[in-house]
């Protein structure tokens, strides 16, 4: 006759290993990826620059934001327009540069 119920058995537990990034780094410790940096500068006012590969018009291919970082993830970015408060959503491949009109915070370089 088959049982109709299974009766697990009892196993050690196994303490998993500790986990490391891939960089080598314990895990909570900021990557200096743009988007992390654009995250530490949210709220700060700055001139975006990104450029299209096709453009609509011919010599339309660049557009510069005048604003604020309000949110910033692994492939996007959005920006709100400072004189307009227009807000953009702009793929990262299209980043160019930022410039910021005062001290950007960075990441803590000590090791």
């Amino acid at each position: 006759m088959m049982p109709y119920y299974w009766t697990p058995t009892t196993q050690p537990q196994m303490t998993p290993p500790p986990v490391t990034l891939p960089s080598g780094r314990p895990p909570g410790r900021e990557e200096s990826y743009i988007e992390n940096i654009l995250r530490l500068n949210r709220g700060k006012p700055g001139t975006f620059h990104f450029s299209f590969e096709h453009a609509v018009e011919q010599g339309k291919n660049t557009k510069t934001v005048r604003g604020v970082v309000e949110a910033a993830g692994r492939d996007h970015v959005i920006l709100r327009e400072l004189k307009s408060n227009h807000r953009f959503l702009f793929p990262m491949i299209y980043f160019d540069f930022a410039e910021y009109d005062e001290e950007m915070s960075y990441f803590n370089q000590n090791p």
